[in-house]
C-alpha cells in the first residue's frame, strides 16, 4: 500500500467519522426530553411516594378548598 492510498483512507474514515457524530447528536436531539433531564433522587422519591398509600383521604366539594389544600402542601 503506498502513501498516497494510506492517506486516502485515512481522510475517508475521517470524514465517515465526523458524518457518524453528526448522525448520532442528531438522533439524540430528537429523542431528548424537552424539558431537560430529571435528576435519579427525584424520580426515585416520586416512584416510591406514588407507591405508598395515601396517608389521607380528601374530598372536595369546591375548587377553592382544592387550591387551598394545593397551596398547603410542602
Amino acid at each position: 500500500m503506498t502513501i498516497q492510498t494510506a492517506e486516502k483512507i485515512y481522510h475517508e474514515v475521517k470524514e465517515l467519522r465526523k458524518e457518524t457524530e453528526f448522525l448520532k447528536s442528531a438522533v439524540l436531539l430528537v429523542l431528548r426530553d424537552p424539558e431537560g433531564e430529571y435528576k435519579p433522587s427525584f424520580v426515585r422519591r416520586i416512584l416510591r411516594l406514588a407507591a405508598e398509600r395515601p396517608k389521607k383521604l380528601y374530598r372536595f366539594t369546591a375548587p377553592e378548598n382544592f387550591i387551598k389544600h394545593v397551596r398547603s402542601i410542602k
